[in-house]
């Protein structure tokens, strides 16, 4: 699959809404759905891997856990050590169990169940849980888990049966989205059922762009549409971050509005567009670069300044934390991501026996805290 510079632009779309509603800045009230795009391009990118693979006859579900392994978890877990100390330092102990149990949570890909049972996204309460913004990996890496195993299940049945059986996949979702909004919120906005249909919107198009014919593009015509559909992409995703709000259903209908956004610019964006040429710029694409990192930094360092705070911070001192994450996440881009994706410094072994022993360490650590009731006796 050939690198696309646009769709790592398109992340920085995704991440500074996140990471600016996050901080409390209110002229973003619909910066949350970042987590939505992140969606669609998962779906897109993943299936992408699997269909070429498929077709080249080198996939195989070990590979496939591996790169997500080398992906996700290396700086995953060295945050979840990183917020260690802070959350011994300055957490009660009522506080303290809470965490352990979400690092329990998300070292067992489930965060997303724990938070559904226990907070609501948008409370005021829920500023102050560090490892919140974990739900949505927990989405991602159960799609991680499953969604090749689906693939190579339905595979021989041809890729027309396998489209439609993932388009029945994503109308069932959204149905169930729509419906969840109504009389199951917290399981609608947390859980993988009903956002599943954000995926398939990714899958589908990368169904599309695989198998797409080729000569269409020959066409003046096909240049307008490139440039008049990508650029209603972005528009969409634009009114979503800056119209929607707390206050509206979601994930709903609403939701079409980024997910149809962020699909539209991946299958409709080329070098001549105009969106491209803003998604393509230096700044973009290194933001998206970080993203991942970004995301991982971002909630925490905002809630443990609360924490300590006696009264709500300044959008000033949040605005300086923003800047603030998108430096560590450099760091921890550089010097945690990239070593460990590198197959040379680590090899398959290595990264399954590093993030089972890494595992095994936070888990114990949670019980511990967990076990002891929070740690009443430490010095406040």
């Amino acid at each position: 699959m050939d690198y696309r510079r646009e769709i790592d632009g398109l992340r920085a779309f995704a991440v500074i809404p996140v990471i600016l509603y996050h901080a409390g800045f209110k002229w973003l009230s619909g910066g949350y759905v970042g987590v939505d795009i992140f969606f669609v391009i998962s779906g897109y990118l993943i299936t992408s891997i699997i269909i070429r693979e498929q077709h080249a006859g080198t996939f195989t579900i070990v590979n496939f856990y591996e790169r997500r392994a080398r992906r996700i978890l290396p700086a995953l877990f060295f945050i979840l050590l990183v917020c260690l100390p802070f959350s011994w330092l300055w957490l009660l102990p009522f506080e303290l169990i809470d965490f352990a149990k979400s690092m329990i949570a998300v070292t067992a890909f489930s965060s997303n169940f724990l938070f559904w049972l226990e907070s609501d996204y948008f409370s005021t309460g829920a500023e102050l849980i560090p490892l919140l913004h974990t739900w949505s990996l927990a989405v991602e890496e159960q799609f991680y888990v499953f969604f090749p195993l689906f693939m190579i299940f339905f595979w021989s049945l041809g890729k027309r049966r396998l489209v439609v059986i993932i388009s029945l996949i994503g109308l069932l979702s959204l149905g169930l989205t729509e419906w969840g909004w109504r009389y199951f919120p917290e399981a609608n906005f947390y859980l993988i059922p009903t956002r599943a249909w954000e995926l398939m919107i990714g899958a589908l198009t990368a169904f599309y762009l695989y198998y797409k014919s080729e000569s269409i593009e020959k066409y003046i015509v096909q240049d307008i549409i490139n440039q008049l559909a990508s650029l209603l992409g972005f528009l969409l995703i634009i009114v979503s971050i800056l119209w929607l709000d707390r206050d509206i259903p979601f994930p709903s209908l609403y939701a079409l509005a980024p997910t149809i956004g962020t699909a539209l610019i991946i299958l409709f964006t080329t070098t001549d567009t105009w969106v491209y040429q803003i998604l393509s710029l230096r700044l973009f694409v290194g933001i998206g670069l970080i993203s991942y990192s970004a995301y991982l930094w971002h909630q925490p360092l905002f809630v443990f300044t609360r924490i300590i705070s006696l009264n709500e911070p300044s959008l000033w001192l949040f605005g300086l934390l923003s800047i603030v994450t998108f430096f560590l996440a450099y760091l921890s881009s550089r010097f945690i991501e990239k070593p460990f994706r590198n197959k040379q410094r680590f090899n398959r072994k290595q990264i399954f026996t590093t993030s089972l022993v890494a595992s095994l360490i936070i888990i114990g650590i949670g019980i511990l805290f967990i076990a002891s009731d929070g740690l009443p006796n430490r010095n406040f």
